[in-house]
């Protein structure tokens, strides 16, 4: 476990026990250097900064289970997201209509009878040659 989720997990277990309310407000927890998120107490839980990107979301611990929500504006860029995904998916769809299908990707389709023959061919030559080795390989009267 990194030192971020002792941290987390350290916070989680203090709010379980649902201590007596402090007069002042708490210092903001900071995870150390390279860590992705800054929690910070707030009012009936914690603000969950992404110091990556910069968005914010709100944490409460409900029942043992920590709940983080989105921030607006987090929301409106995951839900543009949807939308253009959505959009390429269904371009993609139409371009691939139009496409030809390969022969092999064709279900049911029996091989043309040149495509039989030539497998049949290969099936062939390849049983001749194992015969053939079988032969070179056992000695006059004995088994293999």
């Amino acid at each position: 476990m990194g030192k971020a989720q002792h941290i987390f997990l350290a916070i989680i277990l203090a709010a379980s026990f649902k201590a007596p309310a402090i007069a002042e407000t708490p210092p903001p927890i900071i995870a150390p250097e390279g860590e992705r998120f800054t929690l910070t107490p707030a009012e009936g839980g914690y603000v969950r900064l992404n110091k990556e990107t910069g968005t914010l979301s709100y944490c409460s611990v409900k029942d043992g289970v920590t709940v983080c929500r989105l921030g607006a504006e987090e929301r409106a860029a995951f839900e543009a997201e949807i939308d253009r995904l959505r959009k390429e998916n269904a371009a993609l769809k139409a371009r691939a209509e139009g496409a030809p299908v390969p022969p092999a990707a064709r279900p049911n389709m029996a091989p043309s009878e040149e495509e039989f023959e030539r497998a049949l061919s290969f099936t062939e030559r390849f049983l001749r040659r194992i015969m053939r080795l079988f032969r070179e390989e056992t000695s006059p009267g004995g088994a293999l």
